[in-house]
C-alpha cells in the first residue's frame, strides 16, 4: 500500500506540474513572484533553513541549528559527513577511522540521529554499526543543515538527537542562467595522500526541462597520525607482553594500518520546472572500498582482524511540488526514494566473511498551509520500509524487516513579538525477524505506536534579541539492531546482544534558546535537558564470546543535559580588510540511573578563530581545545584532551559573488595525537596528524 500510494502521488504531481502553464505575469498579479529568493529559481540564503515544509529564518527557530555552505563547507570538506561537520556546535563524530565517521549530535548517535539527503534517508546500514559508512558523498553537497532537538521530530520519532540534511542539486531546483552550468571541485590532503575530484553539469532543454549529471572519485592511503597508534596504557601493556609480536605494538606509530579507501559515484537527474510547480527524478550509483582500523588484541590467543568493506548502492529519488492556486492548502510536496544496498566484509585472506543486503523505500507527503495572518503550518505523512539480511559466518542479526508509518503536523503562529509553535507526530512501527537456527532465535514480531509532540514560544526581548523555550515529549520504538542482535560482528570486533522484549523509549525534553545580532556581532545559545524512561544503551559486559568482547543492549532511566554557544564579532577594519573573531563551546553530561555515566559522551570543547576578510582573500587561524573525558562507564577508558591549531587562506579570483575559490589549509599544525572519546576505536585509532590541504572549486 505504501508503494502504491507513492506512485499515485507521483502521478498526481506530474499531472499538476504539466498543467501548471500559467505565465509569470499571472503569478505576479497574484502577488507571488516565482523568481523571489528561496523559490525554484534561486538558492536559499545562508540564514534560511529549508529542512522543513516551509523556509524558516534561523533567528526564529526554537532549537539549535547550523547551516554549513559556501566557503565554510569548502574549507571543512572531508571524505565523510561526520568529519565534515565535526567543528559545528553540538556535533562530534564516531571517528571509526577516516572512512566511516557518522555525526554525533548532543551525545546521541546511531538510530537517534537521522542522516538525510534532501529530506530522505541514506538507505544504508550506517546506523546498524559504527564501522558502516554513510552512503552520502560530501563532495556533491551544496549545503548541509543540522537540526538539533525537538524540531527534528518532523523526520521521525527516532530523531531524538537531531537531523543532518545534506542538500544537493541532483534533482535540479532552478533553471540555469547559462546554456550549460558547471561546478567542479578537487582536493588534495597530505595526511592520507587524499585525492578527490568531482564535477556536475546542468543544462536546460527548452524553457522548462533541466538535465543534471555529476560524478566524483576519491582515493586515499593509510592515514598519517600525530604519533603512537595505541594509547599509553595499551602501549605499556603491550611492552610487558612476552609475545614479541604483541610487544612490537608498543612502538607502532605514524600511519594508521588498514585505513586506505577509494570511492566513486555517478548520478543523473532531470526536472520539469514551471512557474507553479516542479517534478524531477535522479538515479545514483555509489561504489566504495575502505579499510576499518584494526582493534588490536593484546591476548596472544586472539587474532585481531583487518577488515575491509566493499560497499555498493543503486538509488532512485524523486521530488515533486505543485501549488494549488489558493485555498487552505497552498502547496503539495512529495519526496520519495528507493535504494538497493549491499556490502561485503573482506577478511585479510581476501575472502568475504559476511555480507549485508538492504533494500529500502521512503516517502513523504506534505500539505503546506496558506499563510493566514501569521498562521502557517504543514500536515504530512511519511512511510519507510527496510529489509535487511546479513549472510555469513559472523552475522549478528537475523533477516529482518522494519516498517514505519507516521503522520505529523507543525503549526506556527506569529503574534508579533511572540511566536508560538506546536508540533505532533504519531508513528506506527512493525519490526519482524525471521527464525534463525544459527543465532538461536524464533520468529519475532514487535509492534509499537509512538506519540511525540512539542510546544514552544519565542519572544523578542529587545531589538535584535529573541529568547525561546520549547517543551517536547517523544517516544521511540527500538531499532531492529537493539531488539534482534545476537552474534559476532567483525567490523566492530565485538559480540553484540540485543533484547527482543524492549519497551518503547520515552523522554521529556526542555530547551531554551537565546539569539541576538546587531551591528557587527551575533550570538546563538541553546541549553537543553532531557529525561528518559526506558532509555536503550549499549555497554561492555566484560565477558568474552567467540574471542570477542560482549556488548549488551539494556534499558534504564537516563538524563542528558548540556549547552551550545556560538558567537562572532567584528573587531575592526584595516583598510579594506575586516577582522572578525568567532567562537563556539559545547558540552554534554549524561547519566544512566543506577549505572553511572553514559558511554562515549563527548567532553567539553572550545573553538575560537580570527579571520581577516578582504574582497578576494580570507585568512583564518583557529584553535580547538577539547577537555579530558574522565566520566566513564565500566570497561570504558578515559580519554586525554587535546589542543589543535589550524590555519587557512581562501582566494576568490572572481570576487565574493562567484563561488569559484582556491583554499589552502594547514590542520593540526603541531601534529598532536588526538582521540575522540565518542569513538569505539579511540584507543586504537587516533585522528589525523598534520594535514596540508588544497581545495579548488570552480563554478561557471
Amino acid at each position: 500500500m505504501f508503494r502504491i500510494g507513492l506512485l499515485c502521488g507521483v502521478a498526481f504531481l506530474w499531472a499538476g506540474v504539466a498543467q501548471a502553464e500559467e505565465p509569470a505575469a499571472d503569478a505576479a498579479r497574484d502577488g507571488h513572484d516565482r523568481n523571489a529568493p528561496g523559490d525554484y529559481h534561486e538558492d536559499p540564503a545562508d540564514d534560511i533553513v529549508v529542512t522543513a515544509a516551509f523556509k524558516r529564518d534561523v533567528g526564529t527557530l526554537l532549537s539549535g541549528t547550523s547551516i554549513v555552505s559556501g566557503e565554510t563547507l569548502t574549507r571543512e570538506l572531508r571524505p565523510t559527513i561526520g568529519e565534515t561537520l565535526a567543528r559545528q556546535p553540538g556535533v562530534s563524530s564516531t571517528s571509526f577511522g577516516p572512512n566511516a565517521s557518522r555525526p554525533i549530535l548532543r551525545g546521541f548517535q546511531g538510530d537517534r540521529v537521522r542522516i538525510l539527503t534532501d529530506g530522505i534517508g541514506s538507505f544504508d546500514v550506517s546506523s546498524t554499526s559504527a564501522d558502516h559508512a554513510v552512503v552520502i558523498n560530501p563532495l556533491t553537497s551544496d549545503r548541509i543543515e543540522v537540526l538539533r532537538g525537538p524540531s527534528a521530530l518532523l523526520f521521525g520519532s527516532s530523531a531524538v538527537g537531531g537531523v543532518v540534511n545534506v542538500i544537493d542539486s541532483r534533482i535540479p531546483r532552478r533553471i540555469p542562467d547559462e546554456p550549460v552550468h558547471v561546478d567542479a571541485i578537487g582536493t588534495y590532503g597530505t595526511a592520507a595522500n587524499e585525492r578527490s575530484i568531482g564535477g556536475a553539469a546542468e543544462t536546460a532543454i527548452g524553457d522548462k526541462l533541466v538535465v543534471h549529471i555529476d560524478g566524483t572519485w576519491s582515493k586515499s592511503g593509510d592515514l598519517e597520525t600525530g604519533g603512537h597508534i595505541l594509547t599509553p596504557a595499551l602501549r605499556a601493556q603491550a611492552a610487558a607482553s612476552a609475545d614479541p609480536e604483541i610487544a612490537e605494538l608498543a612502538d607502532l606509530k605514524g600511519k594508521l594500518p588498514n585505513s586506505a579507501a577509494r570511492t566513486w559515484e555517478v548520478a543523473g537527474g532531470a526536472a520539469l520546472i514551471t512557474d507553479t510547480g516542479n517534478f524531477g527524478v535522479s538515479v545514483t550509483r555509489y561504489d566504495s572500498l575502505y579499510g576499518v582500523p584494526i582493534r588490536y588484541s593484546l591476548d596472544p590467543d586472539v587474532e585481531a582482524e583487518a577488515v575491509r568493506l566493499d560497499v555498493k548502492q543503486t538509488r532512485v529519488d524523486f521530488r515533486g511540488e505543485v501549488e494549488t492556486g489558493g485555498g487552505f492548502i497552498d502547496t503539495i510536496k512529495l519526496r520519495g526514494g528507493y535504494a538497493d544496498y549491499q556490502h561485503g566484509e573482506i577478511e585479510e585472506s581476501g575472502e568475504v566473511g559476511t555480507r549485508f543486503f538492504s533494500q529500502g523505500w521512503e516517502g513523504r507527503l506534505e500539505l503546506v498551509q496558506q499563510d493566514r495572518g501569521g498562521w502557517r503550518g504543514v500536515i504530512g505523512a511519511q512511510g519507510l520500509i527496510r529489509n535487511l539480511n546479513v549472510v555469513g559466518e559472523e552475522k549478528f542479526l537475523p533477516k529482518n524487516e522494519t516498517q514505519q508509518y507516521g503522520v505529523f503536523t507543525l503549526q506556527e503562529f506569529d503574534l508579533g513579538v511572540l511566536k508560538v509553535e506546536a508540533g505532533g507526530r504519531f508513528e506506527h512501527s512493525v519490526l519482524s525477524a525471521q527464525a534463525d537456527v544459527d543465532l538461536g532465535n524464533p520468529n519475532l514480531d514487535r509492534t509499537f505506536n509512538a506519540v511525540s509532540g512539542s510546544l514552544g514560544a519565542g519572544m523578542d526581548v529587545a531589538d535584535g534579541w529573541r529568547v525561546g523555550l520549547n517543551l517536547s515529549r517523544s517516544e521511540r520504538a527500538p531499532s531492529a539492531e537493539e531488539l534482534f542482535a545476537n552474534g559476532p560482528h567483525a567490523g566492530t570486533q565485538s559480540f553484540e546482544v540485543g533484547n527482543p522484549d524492549f519497551a518503547k523509549e520515552k523522554s521529556w525534553g526542555l530547551e531554551a534558546t537565546l539569539r541576538g545580532k546587531g551591528d557587527g556581532y551575533s550570538l546563538n545559545a541553546s541549553a537543553f535537558y532531557s529525561w528518559f524512561n526506558d532509555y536503550i544503551y549499549e555497554y561492555a559486559t566484560g565477558a568474552i564470546e567467540d574471542d570477542l568482547p560482549v556488548f549488551q543492549y539494556a534499558q534504564a532511566d537516563a538524563r542528558y543535559y548540556g549547552f551550545e554557544v556560538e558567537a562572532s564579532a567584528t573587531l575592526g577594519h584595516i583598510g579594506q580588510t575586516t577582522l572578525v573573531a568567532d567562537a563556539l563551546a559545547d558540552y554534554v553530561r549524561a547519566k544512566i540511573s543506577d549505572v553511572g555515566p553514559a558511554p562515549r559522551i563527548p567532553p567539553l570543547r572550545f573553538l575560537g578563530g580570527i579571520e581577516a576578510q578582504a574582497q578576494r582573500i580570507t585568512g583564518r587561524v583557529e584553535v580547538e581545545w577539547t577537555d579530558d573525558q574522565k566520566r566513564v562507564t565500566d570497561f570504558e577508558t578515559p580519554t586525554e584532551g587535546y589542543t589543535m591549531v589550524n590555519a587557512s587562506v581562501a582566494f576568490k579570483p572572481f570576487g565574493n559573488a562567484n563561488p569559484t575559490s582556491i583554499i589552502l589549509s594547514a590542520n593540526n599544525i603541531f601534529d598532536v595525537v588526538a582521540r575522540r572519546h565518542a569513538s569505539f576505536l579511540k584507543d586504537y585509532a587516533p585522528l589525523a596528524g598534520r594535514d596540508f590541504r588544497i581545495t579548488t572549486r570552480i563554478n561557471f
